[in-house]
């Protein structure tokens, strides 16, 4: 594959896409360059002034919207009183193994930012997008280890990296079942993994892995780390690809599809988990 680049973006005139988590870091980028090759681009974030500022004398059509992803009355709130038809959805917010804490509804802080915001958020506005939904994981999920009974760490030790990590494995197998329900249904709407390598970002500031940004060899600028979602969302990609950086261990470079882990191509623990997620956070199965 050549190398792909924020330069070889299409015209997204005419294009509608709804970005979480863009107030900063690889979905401002993300938000920037989508926005500057025509998107029409809603940043739907926790703090709307640092958002405004991120893309603020920047060319391109921005407008904003509160959202807390972690807190499913805010995104319940969000969904229902969004007005448009939506073409691209990216599920890019999201917190790295930071300290145990309760959302709200009494859910995990971490595990609902990270997959069961998205979860929701997605269910409820699937029947307006017209094109796809991106949803960011990491990989890392190669790690990661789920208890359907235990999706909220109730039960098990805390461990944020634990937490972290089992959070993007149900990321990369919500996809799977999403796209399995949507191919299903005759639905056009593709679902999509991308993933940016290792970005040095403000995401592993609660986490000893931040050492890792010391590490130059090993570690891309967020620039680069946000190609992945620009590919994933613009491009002719097939459903449930997984995308990120060509590099070796997928640790830097640019755009291409590559597979997740065993784990996250099992279809059985897939459409189990959805139903499991579910009947947890009171999402309905809407495809």
């Amino acid at each position: 594959m050549a190398t792909w680049t924020a330069d070889d973006l299409q015209d997204l005139t005419g294009t509608t896409v709804l970005i979480t988590g863009a107030g900063g870091g690889i979905g401002a980028v993300t938000a920037r360059e989508l926005g500057r090759a025509g998107a029409r681009v809603v940043l739907a974030v926790r703090d709307v002034s640092k958002a405004r500022r991120a893309m603020a004398g920047l060319p391109g059509d921005f407008s904003f919207q509160h959202l807390d992803v972690a807190d499913l009355d805010s995104v319940r709130a969000f969904a229902h009183s969004y007005p448009d038809e939506l073409d691209v959805l990216i599920n890019n917010a999201g917190v790295m193994d930071i300290p145990a804490a309760r959302t709200a509804q009494g859910l995990d802080v971490q595990t609902a930012t990270n997959y069961f915001g998205p979860f929701l958020l997605t269910a409820l506005l699937l029947p307006r997008l017209t094109d796809r939904v991106v949803t960011v994981s990491s990989q890392l999920h190669r790690f990661g280890k789920l208890d359907l009974d235990d999706l909220d760490w109730r039960t098990r030790k805390y461990n944020g990296l634990a937490v972290y990590e089992a959070s993007k494995l149900a990321v990369v197998l919500f996809s799977l079942e999403l796209q399995r329900r949507l191919t299903a249904s005759g639905s056009p709407v593709r679902s999509i993994v991308a993933h940016p390598g290792v970005a040095r970002t403000g995401l592993v500031n609660h986490s000893p892995l931040g050492l890792i940004n010391r590490l130059p060899f090993l570690v891309q600028d967020v620039e680069h780390g946000a190609l992945p979602l620009m590919y994933a969302a613009t491009q002719d990609v097939p459903g449930n690809a997984y995308v990120g950086p060509d590099g070796l261990f997928s640790f830097t470079g640019y755009p291409l599809i590559r597979k997740p882990s065993r784990a996250g191509q099992d279809a059985a623990t897939a459409e189990r988990l959805w139903h499991a997620t579910a009947a947890l956070i009171g999402a309905d199965a809407v495809v």
